[in-house]
């Protein structure tokens, strides 16, 4: 039929999640304990993007190969 929806947001919350990842494993710790109790914002929700992101690139996946033949 077309382009599933869910392929395009898959892939961008997979790659906001990676660069989110990235950037709270390379930031200074001394952030965090000043700013936000101690915990690694950054790292936290990149990996709640990434397995958002995944999850949504599986279920397209999924619907792709129940449509084929």
């Amino acid at each position: 039929m077309g382009l599933d929806i869910r392929w395009p947001i898959g892939i961008i919350f997979s790659i906001y999640g990676i660069v989110l990842m990235l950037y709270g494993v390379a930031a200074d710790a001394s952030i965090f304990q000043e700013k936000s109790l101690g915990v690694n914002i950054d790292l936290w929700w990149g990996a709640a993007m990434l397995v958002f992101g995944v999850f949504m690139g599986a279920l397209a996946f999924r619907a792709s190969r129940r449509s084929e033949p």
